[in-house]
């Protein structure tokens, strides 16, 4: 309601006038059916609307104040690996933490209980013992692969040798240097009826983190099994004649076994499950890249004792760290027997300190309410890294901190360089380009195979790999935002490039490649989009304009009444009706035709696409349409016709809502009408550089959003 509201003071409504900012540009308001302004006299409203509510934001700063941040799993994971040099994704053995406006690291959805709280005791204690290589744990086992044939990924050929066939690629990490022992379980039988029979090897292995194929090879007239670890390849010099039929040695640091009876001559069976017990017979905890990064000194004194745990908190605490610091830990360091097991005490107590698990940003002394203010330097350092590493602050961005040097630009944009540089910056893709376009649902999708033949989980794999792929080369090399949409190319392996009908692609490994068809290039043509926007068993016109309307034009529909009808499957004289059919008397109900108006006909553009993402003519025996047109008379045609429209006639919206989805996930907060004339300026920054995403990032790190601080109070 406007009712009383004077667009010349926009800036003392500011929500509601955003609002209005919003609908107008999109063509939402005014309703169809209802006058509409001309062209130029639209763009001349919502010009001079923007430029009112950015003077008055302008005049009236307000950056926010977000609550303590609790790290959710995947920064829990992250920076337990940058902390203590332990990559074995501790987090997972968390709760799944709650997500709003799109992303699970919202700071006021983080909260802690009392149960979760004794989880991160539970997880805390593990990853000690598995940190310090505690000689007291017992032994454990480990399960990695499924029975299910279809959702068995094949190890790619980075992990197998030459000449491998069927197998299984995983990572475990060896607490001890002890004995443990692998037993491999293959898949269906070794006769008529008869169970798997597995194969069981016990052998000595050095603490830490290994990374083990198990393959077996087709050159041999028996399968023979080659277990890969350390980037070395363990099992039988070739040409080794095996003791007795269906047997033979495997040898592996030095240790030999037998293995299991032969299946079948000269077929390679499948591997089911991995399993991995122990350990046994310890001899100790080993030279561990964790032992390496906590036990900076040696002399196993109390002075030893403070400086291993003043480093410790000083990269955990992401600060300078004090006397009242040290004291509680080191109180815990006294309270054992032994050297190693009070930093164990030590190093569990810190790490379900809050100061840990919590981004905390304390107001300075003396600031007064509801003033704004800078965020000192390693808070900035501790918002940026957690923005591009999901993790904490390396040592040179607490140097850097230190000297008071990380708020200059160069700096700031130097650093900003390196890290998206850093391997540790997947986490951006994953994390951030993993929520925003739903791509951590696509481990969850179960298409049809009766329908979908062709799908399994290597083609899965590769979904989100060229995707993550493509994100990747526009984060790191500086590309335009634009390709998201419209691309010349993208990431393929053989297996995905026939799947797309793409020639000329061979082999396993994923490489850049130039598109011939221009319907396939961005994300739109992308398997992983396709069909996390698909049923099971179809496509989804709804669900993929949908998917189009909230994340790249940041205009999502509101939810759906209670009372939809059910597609109807005939007309009134009995005819079966296409999807198309449908779905167009399905609009002709009021309620409906206000919403799929918009979605349909996006969705519809999009139709070539099977629910698994491969090209189409014909559905059902019926050519495709993929022909559209919105209510404000814009018509398109196809996928390609869909993204020349989406960057002419849309591209501020897109724009838009890339620096809102990269805002919300930098802050840790949604954004409010206070932010929309900073998402504004951040645009008009990018086109100055042609939108690549290098100017967002900048930008957005440069921000008073970002840098700065409104403190507590009335």
């Amino acid at each position: 309601m406007l009712t009383g509201l004077d667009p010349a003071k926009a800036g003392d409504d500011a929500p509601v006038w955003e609002r209005v900012l919003r609908a107008v540009k999109t063509g939402q308001m005014p309703p169809p059916g209802m006058p509409r302004p001309n062209a130029a006299a639209i763009d001349t409203f919502t010009k001079n609307l923007a430029a009112t509510l950015d003077r008055a934001a302008l005049a009236k700063p307000n950056p926010g104040a977000p609550m303590p941040h609790r790290l959710n799993r995947a920064e829990y994971s992250n920076a337990i690996r940058d902390l203590l040099a332990l990559d074995t994704q501790p987090g997972l053995q968390l709760p799944v933490d709650e997500s709003g406006f799109g992303f699970d690291n919202m700071a006021d959805l983080l909260s802690m209980s009392p149960s979760l709280l004794e989880r991160y005791l539970s997880v805390a204690r593990t990853v000690t013992r598995q940190a310090i290589g505690d000689m007291s744990m017992l032994s454990e086992v480990a399960t990695y692969g499924s029975t299910v044939r279809s959702q068995r990924k094949a190890p790619s050929t980075e992990e197998v040798p030459v000449g491998a066939a069927n197998g299984m690629a995983f990572q475990h990490y060896f607490p001890l240097d002890a004995e443990y022992e692998i037993r491999v379980d293959l898949a269906g039988s070794t006769g008529e009826g008869a169970p798997p029979t597995p194969f069981r090897l016990k052998l000595p292995v050095k603490a830490g983190l290994h990374h083990i194929a198990v393959t077996f090879l087709r050159e041999s007239p028996k399968p023979e099994v080659s277990l890969r670890t350390f980037g070395r390849t363990f099992g039988a010099p070739p040409g080794m004649p095996a003791e007795k039929p269906g047997e033979m040695d495997l040898r592996i640091d030095g240790a030999s076994v037998k293995r299991w009876h032969a299946p079948q001559r000269g077929v390679a069976p499948d591997v089911a499950l991995a399993k991995i017990e122990g350990p046994f017979n310890a001899t100790g905890p080993g030279s561990t890249p964790s032992r390496a990064r906590i036990f900076t000194c040696k002399s196993q004194d109390d002075a030893c004792a403070t400086t291993i745990v003043t480093n410790l908190a000083r990269r955990a605490f992401r600060r300078p760290v004090m006397a009242n610091d040290i004291r509680p830990l080191f109180n815990f360091y006294k309270a054992a027997t032994n050297f190693e097991a009070g930093i164990a005490n030590a190093l569990q107590a810190l790490l379900v300190s809050p100061d840990f698990l919590f981004r905390i940003e304390r107001d300075p002394k003396g600031v007064a309410p509801s003033t704004n203010y800078k965020l000192n330097d390693y808070e900035l350092a501790s918002r940026l890294s957690f923005f591009i590493w999901s993790s904490i602050p390396d040592d040179e961005l607490l140097a850097l901190a230190a000297q008071g040097k990380l708020r200059d630009s160069a700096v700031l944009k130097a650093q900003l360089r390196r890290m998206i540089d850093d391997p540790r910056s997947d986490a951006l893709i994953q994390n951030f380009g993993g929520q925003w376009l739903f791509l951590r649902t696509l481990a969850n999708t179960k298409p049809d195979s009766d329908i979908f033949a062709t799908f399994d989980e290597n083609l899965r794999a590769g979904f989100q790999k060229e995707t993550e792929l493509f994100l990747a080369n526009i984060f790191r090399n500086q590309r335009s935002v634009r390709e998201l949409l419209d691309a010349s190319y993208t990431y393929l392996n053989q297996q995905l490039a026939e799947h797309y009908g793409v020639r000329g692609v061979y082999g396993p490994h994923f490489r850049r490649v130039e598109l011939p068809d221009r319907n396939r290039g961005g994300l739109l043509g992308q398997g992983s989009i396709l069909t996390v926007t698909s049923y099971p068993n179809r496509t989804s016109v709804v669900q993929r304009g949908k998917w189009i309307l909230e994340n790249l034009l940041g205009t999502p529909p509101p939810p759906p009444p209670a009372d939809v009808p059910e597609l109807q499957a005939k007309n009134k004289e009995g005819r079966k009706l296409s999807l198309r059919e449908a779905m167009e008397l399905h609009r002709t109900n009021a309620v409906c035709a206000s919403c799929h108006g918009r979605m349909d006909p996006i969705g519809f553009a999009l139709e070539n696409f099977d629910g698994v993402g491969a090209w189409r003519a014909e559905d059902s025996g019926v050519a495709v349409d993929a022909k559209g047109k919105l209510p404000n008379g814009a018509a398109f045609d196809g996928p390609s016709g869909l993204k020349s429209l989406l960057l002419e006639k849309h591209r501020d919206e897109f724009i838009h809502t890339v620096v809102e989805k990269l805002m919300t996930y930098a802050l840790g907060r949604g954004l409010e009408a206070r932010d929309k004339p900073t998402v504004r300026m951040i645009a008009r920054k990018a086109a100055a550089e042609d939108y690549r995403m290098s100017a967002f990032l900048d930008a957005i790190v440069e921000s008073p959003q970002f840098q700065m601080r409104r403190s507590s109070g009335k």
